[in-house]
């Protein structure tokens, strides 16, 4: 099976033979709400569409993971409520390795945004927050530890800058080291 996505000159990305596949990395702190939130989102959000995701390298890592964390009940039942299962994933943190194999990082809140630029200044130009592709600069406040309507608003929030921003998402995919500004 080929793919249709060339490897723009200069990026670091996963291949597929000598074709890159499109790559997208959500962040968050602990990589066990907000994150998985998005990545399942925009994960299913894919499979209606006319991509098909198992061409695509959609993940999700914490600034501060531990890692092999479980997701808490209340995003596993936000979700669930929408027929996505996330019961199976398990938290992972930033690393070096994690950042240069992707075209596109899209974090929750600017401190995520601003550390990753910091840490890696050599990626610094494909890390936006998510809110940056629908056009906002809006942080999507952490869950944890609240109750299962805040959870349930969360999710909404990071469900309406998927939806909005999604062509915008599929372009830096699949391109990368694309430059914009708001």
């Amino acid at each position: 099976k080929q793919l249709q996505f060339l490897a723009p000159l200069g990026t670091t990305s996963h291949f597929y033979g000598a074709v890159t596949l499109p790559s997208v990395l959500f962040v968050c702190t602990a990589n066990i709400n907000r994150s998985v939130m998005a990545e399942a989102i925009f994960r299913d959000k894919l499979s209606r569409s006319k991509y098909n995701p198992e061409e695509w390298v959609i993940e999700s890592a914490g600034t501060w993971a531990k890692v092999g964390i479980r997701p808490p009940r209340e995003p596993q039942q936000v979700l669930s409520n929408l027929g996505l299962d996330v019961s199976k994933h398990c938290s992972r943190v930033i690393s070096d390795a994690v950042v240069r194999n992707v075209n596109l990082i899209l974090t929750m809140d600017p401190g995520h945004k601003e550390a990753l630029r910091i840490e890696f200044p050599e990626i610094a130009r494909q890390v936006y927050l998510l809110s940056e592709m629908a056009d906002e600069v809006k942080p999507i406040d952490d869950p944890m530890g609240k109750s299962i309507q805040f959870y349930e608003a969360t999710l909404n929030q990071i469900q309406r800058y998927v939806d909005i921003g999604f062509n915008r998402i599929i372009q830096h995919s699949i391109i990368g080291n694309i430059r914009f500004t708001l």
